[in-house]
C-alpha cells in the first residue's frame, strides 16, 4: 500500500480526527488517528494487515513463531497479521499497570515474537510490551505498526517496520501552542494517566 492508500483507508472510515488530543504518551496533538475505527471493518483490517506483512523482510518473516500485541490498540491488527502469516496471535494486558500475558496465553521459551501495534508515538508502550515478552523467556525480533507518529525517530531496540510514518506535530504539556490550547482537550487513547 502507498502512503496515500493508507491515509485513504483512514479518511474513508472517519479515523483521521482533528481537534486537541492528549495522546497516550502524555503529549498533545491537533491530529489523532483512531485505529479502532479504521480496523472496525474486517476487510479493511485484512488489507492493512497484508500490507504490514508485505513490509516485513522475508528473512525476518521466516523467523517469526508468534505474533503478540499490547491491548487494546494492537489486538485487531495483531490478530489480522497473525492470520496473514498463518501464526497464532496473542495479546498482552496491563490491568494493574504492567503488561503480561493472561487468559491462558503462554510463550514457549526462546520463541521469536513479532510485536504489533496500531500507532507508535514515543514507543513507551512498545518498549514495555517488549520487556514483558523478555520476562516470559521469549524474544521480540521485530515490531510492526500501522502508523509511526515519530516519523522514524523512535528507538524500540528492535527493527521497526511501520506501514506509514507520519509527522503530525506533538507537544509537551508545557509547550502547547496557544491556538491548540484554546481547543477543548480529549483523551482517546488507552493509557490511564
Amino acid at each position: 500500500m502507498t502512503e496515500d492508500e493508507v491515509l485513504a483507508e483512514f479518511r474513508a472510515s472517519g479515523a483521521l480526527l482533528e481537534g486537541h488530543f492528549k495522546l497516550s504518551s502524555g503529549r498533545h496533538s491537533g491530529h489523532y488517528l483512531q485505529c479502532a475505527r479504521v480496523l472496525m471493518n474486517p476487510a479493511r483490517a485484512a488489507r492493512l494487515a497484508e500490507a504490514v506483512v508485505a513490509g516485513i523482510p522475508a528473512d525476518v518473516r521466516a523467523m517469526i513463531d508468534v505474533v503478540i500485541s499490547p491491548a487494546m490498540g494492537g489486538i485487531i491488527i495483531g490478530h489480522e497479521v497473525g492470520r496473514a502469516l498463518g501464526l497464532d496471535a496473542m495479546f498482552l494486558e496491563r490491568p494493574e499497570g504492567t503488561f503480561h500475558l493472561r487468559r491462558g496465553f503462554a510463550l514457549t521459551p526462546g520463541a521469536k515474537v513479532l510485536m504489533l501495534e496500531d500507532v507508535v508515538t514515543t514507543g513507551l508502550s512498545s518498549r514495555e510490551a517488549i520487556a514483558a515478552v523478555a520476562r516470559d523467556g521469549a524474544e521480540v525480533i521485530a515490531e510492526c505498526a500501522i502508523i509511526d507518529r515519530s516519523c522514524g525517530s523512535v528507538d524500540l531496540g528492535v527493527p521497526f517496520y511501520p506501514l506509514l510514518a507520519i509527522d503530525f506535530p506533538t507537544y509537551a504539556p508545557d509547550s502547547i501552542p496557544e491556538a491548540l490550547a484554546r481547543v477543548a482537550v480529549t483523551k482517546p487513547g488507552s493509557r490511564k494517566e
